[in-house]
Formats: structure tokens, sequence, C-alpha cells
């Protein structure tokens, strides 16, 4: 018998959810958020999370969202949760006639991504604003449910002419043979992304980001290795449509390194 996760713990400005405060992410969809894995009580890129929702507030509201008020919900929640260890979701929301942003926390089991290598379909669907990170994203969503029914795992999202985004909820980059190549068009830079941004430089490997096709001179084809990630970690892909890439397992582990080299902090 299958054993169901236990229900996500969630607060509204460190108070219990209720049927009240539940209603706004119900019925008022407009917002923003940002995912974290929390281990022991610490992230990494935590900074990098909290400037998010600061931006991403300040776009969307006008308003600033400060970052100790936020980490002291976060604490909050996961020791109301009684968890160390977990996946936390944080989003804010302006409701109709409200001064101060709410913040909801969502505190769950901890979450990490499967290591086997992933297949992607390609699908035309560019996000609006694709900076902000958001919660309703109903076309990744859709074509994320289309490509499982296609037999992939999950949809890779192509802007006209088949220009390479991002995956449905990850990031996808290539390898080259000498470095990696982040596809250069409008996408949300994830936090892992940018942690592997920073740590490759450190490690005197500068990823770049140019443009990427599904075809042509810029084509999928002309790399050696794929891979995702998010916040869950990352995963190599083996294949998009029908253009398949080995499983680089050097270069698997030295992202792993440079991941797991990130600086942690504590919330």
């Amino acid at each position: 018998m299958t054993t169901q996760p236990p229900p996500p713990h969630i607060e509204f400005d460190g108070l219990p959810a209720t049927e009240e405060t539940l209603r706004v992410p119900a019925l008022y969809g407009f917002g923003h958020f940002t995912a974290l894995q929390v281990r022991d009580g610490r992230v990494r890129g935590l900074g990098l999370h909290l400037a998010r929702l600061d931006a991403a507030n300040r776009e969307l509201f006008a308003l600033p969202l400060d970052g100790d008020r936020v980490r002291e919900l976060v604490r909050h929640a996961l020791a109301r949760a009684g968890r160390r260890d977990a996946s936390v979701r944080v989003n804010a929301y302006l409701p109709a006639g409200a001064a101060r942003t709410t913040v909801m926390v969502t505190v769950r089991e901890p979450a990490v991504m499967p290591s086997r290598a992933r297949s992607l379909m390609s699908v035309p669907y560019a996000r609006t604003a694709p900076h902000i990170k958001r919660p309703g994203e109903f076309g990744q969503t859709y074509y994320g449910v289309l490509a499982g029914r296609a037999g992939f795992d999950d949809a890779l999202l192509t802007a006209p002419g088949g220009v390479v985004t991002e995956g449905a909820i990850t990031n996808i980059g290539f390898w080259n043979g000498s470095s990696v190549v982040w596809p250069d068009a409008p996408a949300l830079t994830g936090i892992t992304m940018a942690l592997l941004e920073q740590g490759l430089e450190r490690t005197g490997r500068p990823s770049v980001r140019r443009p990427v096709t599904l075809d042509g001179p810029d084509g999928v084809g002309r790399f050696s290795a794929a891979f995702v990630c998010n916040s869950q970690g990352i995963a190599p892909v083996r294949r998009i449509d029908d253009t398949v890439f080995a499983v680089d397992e050097e270069l698997m582990k030295e992202l792993g390194a440079v991941y797991d080299s990130a600086p942690e902090d504590t919330v």
C-alpha cells in the first residue's frame, strides 16, 4: 500500500491557514513565489531567494518585501511544522484593499530531483514576464501533462522560431565539451542556475549564455550533453524530441560538486 505524504503545513503572515485566508490564493492568483529546500535549517542561495522575492514584489505591487520578515515567517512555519529538513514555498500576494503584502509559507517534506536522465518534449510556449516566478502557470502545466502523455518526462518551452528558453519547471543547460551553455532567451534565472553560474566562475570554468534553437547551426544537436536544474537538484537529459544525448557522468559530478560547494545560510 502506498503511503500518502502528510498534508502541508500552511501559514499566512505567521498564523495558521484558515478558510478565510486560503481564499487569497484560491480566488486571487496574482502574485509571486520562490521555492527552496531547507536542510538542517539552512538554505543554499538564501540571499538570492530573498532578493527575488523583494524584486518581484516591487515590480508587481510597488512595495518592498523585507528579507528579515520573510526569514522570520519561514522559521516560524518550520518550527510549527516540526521540521528542520523541508520543501518550503514562500508566496506573496496583495489582495484588493490591502496595504501590506500577505506572505504565505508552505512547508512540506523535503524533495530531491530524481537522478535518472530525463526526456523532454519541445512545445511552443513562452511565458509572460518570464523573469518573475509566479503561481498558476496553466500553460506550463498543460504542456507538461501533454508531454507525459506522449511518453516524455517533461516539456521544454520554446519561443517562435524554435528558440529554446527553459524547461516547464526547470532551467536547461548544455555542454559543448569545454563550457556550460545556457540559452540566451527570455526565461527565469533559477536560484540553482545562478548558483551553478557563480560556482563555475569560481572554479575557473565560466559558463556562457548563447542562443540555442531546436534545429540549425545553433541547434541542440551540436551539444554533447544537456541537463536540467531547479530547487530540487540537477539531472541529465537523455533526449529532446528525437535528439539523443549521452549522459556525461564527469559533467554531472562536476555540476554536483559545484552546487554542493555553494554556501549555506541559516534561515
